[in-house]
């Protein structure tokens, strides 16, 4: 399995295919995970790789099944939760 790619990496690939400096494609990313984070709570839209967007988790309740409450149920509050839901054509380009 080949290494994950740095963020420097990322800058200087995607700097050499634009025909930007590496500070400006950081400014750019920068300001496009800063969008992210402001947006999250209204679903925000990467086109062609997924979306970012916020889930109310019910409360409910769980069997401990490790530690000393094993076997017990022990009620979980409900929750915010952040998710990625990956496009359709970034499934398919990355499966085939």
């Amino acid at each position: 399995m080949a290494k994950a790619m740095t963020k420097s990496a990322i800058m200087k690939d995607l700097a050499d295919k634009t025909c930007l400096k590496k500070k400006e494609v950081a400014a750019v990313i920068e300001a496009l995970v800063a969008m992210a984070y402001k947006e999250a709570r209204n679903t925000f839209v990467v086109p062609g790789l997924g979306k970012l967007v916020l889930v109310q988790r019910p409360a409910r309740e769980v069997i401990m099944r490790f530690g000393p409450k094993a076997g017990q149920t022990v009620k979980v509050p409900p929750k915010k939760v952040v998710k990625f839901r990956i496009a359709k054509a970034a499934k398919d380009a990355i499966l085939k």
